[in-house]
């Protein structure tokens, strides 16, 4: 009698599985970090942070304020 073949497509299903699994990171991991490289963050990083310099300093009274003069 013939023996019967193992069925091995359930492992075949589960490695494709977790191959594209690990594409799918790798292809979105890259993609994350193209924003970092056109430099806008760091322009609005820079516009916000002199915003908030100029607010500080419009709040602050100078001495000459205070004393009324």
């Amino acid at each position: 009698m013939a023996e019967a073949q193992d069925d091995n497509t359930l492992w075949y299903v589960v490695g494709g599985c977790i191959a594209g699994i690990i594409l799918l990171v790798v292809l979105l991991k890259k993609d994350e970090t193209k924003h970092l490289q056109s430099g806008t963050v760091a322009a609005l990083q820079t516009e916000t942070f002199s915003n908030i310099e100029k607010r500080h300093t419009s709040n602050n009274a100078t001495a000459s304020q205070i004393s009324g003069k």
